[in-house]
């Protein structure tokens, strides 16, 4: 993974004392509310429901064990005891009080973390596949062009205050894990005449008008993919409008002008750029920067782990969790290992701090001291040894992180909602618990397959309800918390937006609906192999829509 140079570690550190000058001001009075908040925004610190809450940037998603026991540290003493992990694969701390957060910060920069650029007007976190640099199906590890878009856009003057946030999401693989076609501009890794490059999509988004990307070039060379996004950037930040938010993402801009104008605009911005302007990538440094994400020196074994047989013929649970929980990994004899924060009853994408430090000792000790977020708020053992599974899942159920739930129906991507978040409508997380109740038996949840249920509190969508296979939005209705049923939208290469199928139902009456949709999936579906959402799209909504309705 990449390490400081002296610039970074000097960035971080002048940018923590500042903020600290910023917070002490604040505390005094000295600065009002509206006066702090362009400051604590540029720092990650939003203003919650019920305290401060901070974001902390977790670029591309990778965690060395040193970095995330010092985030078991933050929770332990200066939040509840747990952290939330987001799916920009960041975390994020509900409960820190303002006037330790510049402490928080100055101790995370120890560890070559910080909290910028997570929040703002500006070029967020770069995301991509957590499975990066051990995917089986993977042509290129796509996280060396993450750091090289982080160091270009970190700071960037001309991007710092754009007409609203802006996302960029980087894969490799041609089963999309990173969801490129839902943001503001995604990458998608590819080769041609021996030439590597990047199929670039632009304009897409959720939230109150969510859209698709286009495909805005199918092949720009990889020395010219950092001009190719100066031309972007600078066309959104002229023409992106700044006098309405709810139309200020670049989606609004590319659909406004629509596609071949757009195009068209970003072509001749391209072509403009002089040669003073053209930002030099030397091939030593591409290389210095690939050479940081070297894949570790693993032994040599046998593609068939003997260990591994006897194990899973002797614990069904744990053969199952192995089924479900592990993805192919590119050299012989090893997986990439989901660590599921979707246990029943447990609040998505939540881990308290002697999980953390587990997961920390676990990545250590058997994982050559590599650990990802998850765009689904999961952690990630990328490396794991197949003779070392059934002690790193002995450690796991110990600690409560056992769960065999990986891509299933009770892996659900959940927003805060109501119980944080001071722009949500409604409550997410007691809804998604009761939804989860009722698969919670774990051989019918086995039976059901890949099945993603996607919840938000509001139209923002922070929960991605838009390409769930089921999409759950709470909305208010004259003080009244409804749910808006969403059916058939997918982040993945064949991505689409979910339709919302009929009225609200009140929160009681989602978990029973969310199981007549699945009982009929169960009765239609050609064989167990055939998912839901290929089911709904052979026999299209209205059966479904029917069922979900439909009186018990």
């Amino acid at each position: 993974m990449y390490r400081y140079d002296q610039f970074d570690a000097r960035i971080v550190a002048e940018r923590v004392a500042q903020f600290r000058g910023q917070v002490a001001r604040r505390l005094s009075g000295e600065l009002l509310e509206d006066e702090f908040k362009p400051l604590r925004l540029q720092n990650g610190v939003y203003l919650q429901l019920h305290a401060y809450m901070l974001r902390i940037a977790i670029p591309y998603g990778q965690l060395s064990p040193v970095q995330l026991r010092r985030l078991a540290e933050v929770a332990r003493d200066y939040d509840r005891g747990f952290g939330h992990f987001t799916t920009r694969q960041n975390i994020q701390f509900n409960w820190v009080a303002l006037k330790d957060i510049p402490d928080v910060l100055e101790k995370l920069a120890e560890v070559e973390m910080h909290a910028i650029q997570t929040s703002g007007n500006c070029i967020r976190n770069t995301t991509t596949d957590h499975f990066a640099g051990a995917a089986q199906d993977e042509v290129f590890d796509p996280r060396p062009w993450c750091e090289i878009i982080r160091q270009w856009s970190t700071f960037h003057p001309e991007f710092a205050f754009l007409p609203r946030k802006f996302k960029i999401a980087v894969t490799a693989a041609e089963h999309d894990r990173a969801a490129i076609r839902v943001h503001d501009v995604g990458l998608h890794i590819r080769q041609k005449d021996g030439v590597t490059g990047f199929e670039v999509w632009v304009g897409g988004g959720q939230g109150r008008t969510p859209v698709i990307a286009t495909l805005v070039n199918p092949f720009v060379p990889e020395s010219q993919i950092l001009d190719y996004l100066e031309a972007i950037m600078r066309v959104y930040n002229r023409y992106g409008r700044r006098d309405n938010k709810y139309k200020a993402r670049i989606k609004i801009l590319v659909t406004e002008l629509g596609d071949a104008e757009y195009i068209r605009q970003v072509e001749e911005e391209f072509a403009a750029q002089r040669a003073h302007e053209k930002i030099d990538m030397p091939a030593d440094e591409i290389a210095r920067i690939h050479a940081y994400f070297a894949p570790p020196q693993l032994a040599e074994k046998p593609a068939v782990s003997r260990t591994l047989e006897l194990a899973t013929a002797a614990d069904p649970a744990f053969a199952r969790w192995v089924r479900i929980n592990l993805h192919p990994h590119k050299v012989p004899g090893y997986a990439s290992v989901t660590v599921s924060l979707k246990p029943i009853g447990i609040a998505p994408g939540d881990a308290t701090d002697t999980q953390m430090e587990l997961v920390a000792d676990l990545a250590e000790k058997f994982g050559h001291g590599d650990i990802r977020v998850s765009h689904a708020q999961n952690l990630i053992l990328p490396h794991v040894a197949l003779d070392d599974l059934p002690e790193i899942y002995a450690a796991l159920h110990a600690a409560g992180l056992s769960a065999a739930n990986e891509s299933r129906i009770t892996d659900m991507i959940v927003c805060p909602g109501l119980d944080y978040c001071n722009l949500a409508n409604a409550r997410s997380i007691p809804v998604s618990l009761e939804v989860q109740k009722l698969f919670a038996d774990p051989a019918y949840e086995e039976d059901i397959g890949r099945l993603h249920i996607n919840v938000s509190g509001c139209i923002n969508a922070c929960g991605h309800h838009h390409v769930g296979h089921i999409g759950i939005l709470g909305v208010d209705k004259k003080g009244e918390e409804f749910y808006q049923i969403l059916l058939g939208g997918r982040a993945d290469e064949k991505a689409a937006l979910g339709n919302i199928v009929g009225p609200g139902l009140k929160a009681e009456e989602v978990p029973g609906a969310i199981h007549r949709v699945v009982e009929y999936y169960r009765a239609q579906r050609t064989s167990k192999d055939e998912k839901f959402i290929d089911t709904l799209e052979r026999l299209g909504h209205q059966p479904f829509q029917e069922a979900l309705y439909a009186a018990d």
